[in-house]
């Protein structure tokens, strides 16, 4: 039997949730070399005994302190190009999850720091923080994948806490596609699939005009689309 050189499988996972009407992303500062001092997903070695999403539950408690949480998470991809990692033949399995209201992090593990990033300050920002090995590329895929999903399935439902009110839905695709839906598209594809949302009894009257509560409800596809506007 011939020899193979090393080789490992990672995960890696961008977290995303809405910070500040804006879509932030969860990154750790590495600690140790490769890219020590750099920022990255979290991630890290899935274990002989670990299943892909295990390990990435697991490294992201230990290098963020964030648990576990109920929200969204899926495969994204596999990432295998060759020289993607210095130290040796490194495969990687991307995931995305997301949640509202995620916690504070706080560095542990390998990690020197960890926070919350908006996404528009990371890619394509001149002075945003250059991510180690082939991060920008698994973060700039990730965010186009929620940006597609939310327009096809209900999805955005789970950046939002309930109850909500439908200006809060809508500044969830304004957070994420970077601009929001028309109002009247919006309002008929949301009240006009059955059970995108279920109304409550309840109103919310912070802010002056009262808005009905909205709990999430058991619709998962939209049909048409509610498609996002061309950006500039």
């Amino acid at each position: 039997m011939s020899e193979h050189p090393p080789f490992a499988v990672t995960v890696d996972l961008a977290v995303f949730t809405i910070r500040d009407g804006a879509l932030a992303v969860l990154l750790v500062e590495r600690g140790a070399d490769p890219y020590a001092g750099s920022w990255a997903l979290p991630g890290g070695f899935v274990e002989p005994q670990e299943d892909a999403e295990t390990a990435a539950w697991r490294e992201l408690h230990e290098e963020t302190g964030v648990a576990k949480f109920d929200g969204h998470l899926e495969q994204l991809r596999t990432y295998s190009a060759p020289d993607r990692d210095p130290r040796m033949r490194v495969v990687s399995v991307a995931h995305v999850a997301f949640a509202p209201d995620l916690p504070e992090p706080s560095a542990g593990s390998d990690a020197a720091g960890a926070r919350w990033w908006a996404v528009d300050d990371v890619l394509g920002a001149p002075d945003g923080p250059t991510l180690a090995f082939d991060h920008e590329e698994i973060l700039t895929d990730a965010r186009e994948r929620v940006r597609a999903k939310l327009e096809y399935t209900t999805l955005a439902l789970e950046f939002v806490a309930e109850p909500f009110t439908l200006p809060e839905l809508r500044r969830v695709y304004a957070a994420v596609w970077g601009l929001a839906p028309d109002l009247g598209n919006f309002r008929r594809k949301v009240l006009g699939t059955d059970g995108f949302v279920v109304p409550t009894d309840s109103h919310d009257s912070a802010g002056g005009r009262p808005a009905l509560l909205y709990r999430r409800g058991s619709a998962r596809v939209i049909q048409p689309p509610m498609l996002r506007a061309a950006s500039d």
